[in-house]
């Protein structure tokens, strides 16, 4: 099997199958909502931060399979993280997903199946899109500001 097919096996499974779907209704998660007008991708992504540790992820919304997929490989990958940790992960997937080298050493495991989003342009925003709403909430450290982009 050839490793591309292989990332798309991984993609169509988590898009197909997420991780950490659904949101809940508790005052103690940061919820972020982004959208991708381009594309027309709408996610909402909770975090749940405690003593500078990621406890849970949640995730919700529609989009493209790149987008969907991708939230739930960022849920999966960031829980259990300290905020600092998450950050330098969520750094290098930006990185990676730019077609630039990444540390292969902070940056492991599914997040690496979106490596050949580099070369489609239009659908780096749709990769990205809950890992700039994790990152948007992990900036404020856990915090209770609710963001809007």
């Amino acid at each position: 099997m050839k490793i591309d097919q292989l990332y798309r096996q991984i993609i169509m499974d988590h898009y197909k199958n997420p991780r950490n779907k659904g949101l809940v209704d508790d005052a103690s998660y940061l919820t972020i909502h982004l959208n991708n007008p381009s594309c027309g991708d709408e996610l909402t992504i909770q975090l749940k931060i405690e003593n500078n540790r990621i406890i849970d992820v949640k995730h919700q919304g529609h989009g493209c399979s790149i987008c969907c997929s991708s939230a739930s490989v960022m849920s999966d990958t960031i829980k259990n993280k300290t905020v600092d940790d998450a950050l330098a992960i969520i750094h290098e997937f930006y990185e990676m997903i730019k077609g630039y080298s990444f540390n292969d050493q902070i940056l492991t495991g599914e997040p690496v199946v979106y490596q050949g989003v580099s070369q489609f342009p239009a659908r780096i925003k749709c990769a990205t899109l809950a890992w700039k709403a994790a990152e948007k909430g992990l900036e404020t450290k856990g915090g209770t500001k609710k963001h809007d982009g």
